[in-house]
């Protein structure tokens, strides 16, 4: 049976200057976290078995997770960084730092699988990872497929805006929100949707309790997935 999936938006980070790289998260991002982690205890139920903690290898999604899920990662959680979850955009605050910086900085997390590729989202090589259209909607779906096939009872993934809402689930994300969905069939293809091997259709299906995100802070109304991205790195 595929896991449930617990989205969350990374805590408000010092990026209102889009030049800075990588920012960390503001004071008022660490009191987020601490608001996200009463939220989570309070409408996930326990036997729901959080078995993994996916993170985008960003230092404000890093700092999310460890300040908010701490405890999860001290009861021996593993938390591991994964390409698929990264931001959007290459713009400085969306391109991450080298994995040998974050590993010596970050030891909780796991960075032995992190695409080799990282942090390039502009070369050939890194071209899964581009500003297009259609490299973010195939990210999405892959990294959909990747959870649906995990063994865990539930997976949390720390991750961001933009990737969340138009490339996996068409929702508004506020700082530190979260929304909780579970994968079920699916008679049609549709944003949100994907196959098996077999070509059985899936789609999430969100909570009711996270409507308006788990912490109430978020918009209701959707988009559609790669609304408005760029067709191609020369419009971007």
């Amino acid at each position: 049976m595929p896991p449930t999936v617990i989205l969350v938006r990374h805590a408000e980070a010092l990026h209102n200057d889009y030049s800075l790289h990588d920012p960390e998260l503001s004071e008022l991002g660490r009191t987020q976290c601490r608001s996200l982690r009463k939220s989570l205890l309070k409408k996930v139920p326990q036997e729901l078995d959080i078995g993994l903690i996916l993170v985008s290898p960003m230092v404000r999604t890093i700092e999310t997770a460890l300040l908010a899920f701490g405890p999860l990662v001290e009861k021996g959680i593993p938390i591991r960084a994964h390409a698929d979850w990264q931001e959007n955009s290459a713009k400085p605050c969306d391109v991450g730092r080298p994995a040998a910086e974050l590993a010596a900085r970050f030891p909780q997390v796991d960075f032995s699988g992190l695409d080799p590729v990282w942090p390039d989202k502009t070369s050939p090589a890194g071209a899964r990872y581009a500003y297009t259209r259609q490299a973010i909607v195939a990210r999405g779906e892959r990294a959909l497929a990747e959870l649906r096939g995990r063994p865990e009872k539930a997976v949390l993934v720390v991750s961001h805006s933009g990737f969340l809402r138009l490339g996996v689930t068409t929702h508004y994300f506020f700082n530190a929100d979260y929304r909780v969905f579970d994968f079920v069939p699916s008679d049609q293809d549709r944003d949100g949707a994907g196959d098996d091997n077999d070509g059985k259709l899936w789609r999430l299906e969100q909570w009711e309790s996270t409507k308006a995100g788990g912490l109430g802070w978020s918009w209701e109304k959707t988009v559609q997935l790669g609304e408005g991205l760029p067709d191609d790195l020369s419009a971007a």
